[in-house]
C-alpha cells in the first residue's frame, strides 16, 4: 500500500519519465529498495540511517529538494539516535578545526609583517635609486642635444654663403627629400588585424548543494555538448524556462544544442558522475560532488564595434 511519501515519490518518477529499472541504474539502489520506499515497506531496508539515505537519493534523483520532502513527510521518515550524535561531534570538530586554523594564523603573523617590512624597504630603495641614478644621464642627453645644436647651426652658417644659385638649389631639394622620408615613415601605423583576439572564460558565479550559476563571456557563441559515461537523465531548458530537449542518455551517447540565440541554458542532470559538459569545446568542471544537480549557465556575448 503506497503511502503519502511513497505517493509523491513515485508521481515526481513517472513526471520524469522514469521506471524503477531507470532509478536504479542512476542511483545505483536496488529495484526492490526503491519499490519498499513508494510501498511504505522500509523493513526491507537495512537499518533506518540506509532507509532516510535511500529516500534522499530518490528524491533528488527525480528533480525533489530532499530537505523538504524530509520536512514534509517527517511523520513518515524515521528518524535515527545515531544520526543526531554524528551531527553532533561534527559540529564539535568543525569548531575545533577552526579554532586550531586561527591559532596558527596569528602564530605567524608577527612573521608575515617583518616580511612584508622588509619587502617595502627594499621597494623604496629600488625606487630612490632609480630616481637619483635617471637625472644625471638626463642632463648629460640634454647637454649633448644642446652642442649637437651649435655645431648644426655653425656648419649651416658657413654653408649658407653660397657661390653661386645652383648649390642653394641642391640644398633646398636635399631639404625636401628629408621632409618628404620623415612625413612617410610618421604615417606608419600597425595593422589592426594583428590584434589577438580575448580568450573564452566560463567561471563559477555561485554555488550552493546542488543548484550551480557559470557565467560564459568573450565568445560571441554558445554551442553545448553533453555526453554520457554511463546512463544519465537530461534535460535542458534556456534562460527563460522554455523546453529544448529532455531524455535518457546510455554510455557513449551524446546531445548538441546551439544556444547562441537563447541567451543561455539551465541544464537539469540525473547522475553527474556519469555526465560530461562540454562549452564551446571546452570541458565544463562540476564546482559541486552532488549527484544530481542544477547547472545553470548565463551567456554574456562578446560585444564587437
Amino acid at each position: 500500500m503506497l503511502t503519502e511519501l511513497g505517493t509523491r515519490l513515485r508521481e515526481a518518477r513517472k513526471a520524469k519519465g522514469l521506471s524503477l529499472d531507470d532509478l536504479q541504474e542512476m542511483t545505483k539502489i536496488q529495484k526492490r529498495y526503491l519499490k519498499g520506499i513508494e510501498e511504505g515497506n522500509y523493513d526491507i531496508i537495512p537499518g533506518k540511517f540506509y532507509v532516510r539515505a535511500f529516500i534522499k537519493q530518490y528524491a533528488e534523483a527525480v528533480g525533489l529538494e530532499s530537505e523538504q520532502v524530509f520536512e514534509e513527510f517527517k511523520s513518515e521518515v524515521p528518524v535515527t539516535h545515531n544520526e543526531e550524535i554524528t551531527e553532533q561531534i561534527s559540529r564539535v570538530q568543525s569548531r575545533r578545526t577552526v579554532s586550531e586554523g586561527t591559532s596558527k594564523v596569528f602564530s605567524i603573523l608577527p612573521t608575515i609583517l617583518v616580511v612584508a617590512f622588509i619587502v617595502a624597504a627594499v621597494f623604496l630603495v629600488w625606487i630612490l635609486v632609480q630616481k637619483y641614478s635617471g637625472s644625471p644621464q638626463a642632463g648629460n642627453q640634454s647637454n649633448t642635444n644642446s652642442s649637437q645644436v651649435k655645431v648644426n647651426e655653425s656648419g649651416k652658417s658657413s654653408a649658407t654663403k653660397p657661390k653661386d644659385n645652383a648649390s642653394a638649389d641642391d640644398q633646398s631639394g636635399s631639404i625636401d627629400d628629408n621632409t618628404g622620408t620623415d612625413s612617410t615613415t610618421n604615417n606608419d601605423s600597425p595593422n589592426s588585424e594583428d590584434t589577438p583576439k580575448p580568450e573564452q572564460e566560463l567561471k563559477v558565479v555561485s554555488s550552493a548543494g546542488k543548484n550551480t550559476t557559470y557565467k560564459l563571456s568573450n565568445t560571441d557563441t554558445f554551442k553545448l555538448t553533453i555526453s554520457s559515461l554511463g546512463r544519465t537523465w537530461v534535460q535542458v531548458n534556456n534562460d527563460k524556462g522554455k523546453f529544448i530537449y529532455q531524455g535518457i542518455l546510455n554510455k557513449g551517447d551524446k546531445q548538441d544544442f546551439d544556444i547562441t540565440q537563447e541567451g543561455g541554458a539551465n541544464i537539469q542532470i540525473g547522475h553527474v558522475p556519469d555526465t560530461e559538459i562540454f562549452v564551446n569545446d571546452q570541458k565544463l568542471e562540476f564546482a559541486s560532488q552532488q549527484t544530481t544537480q542544477n547547472i545553470t549557465i548565463q551567456f554574456e556575448p562578446l560585444k564587437t564595434e
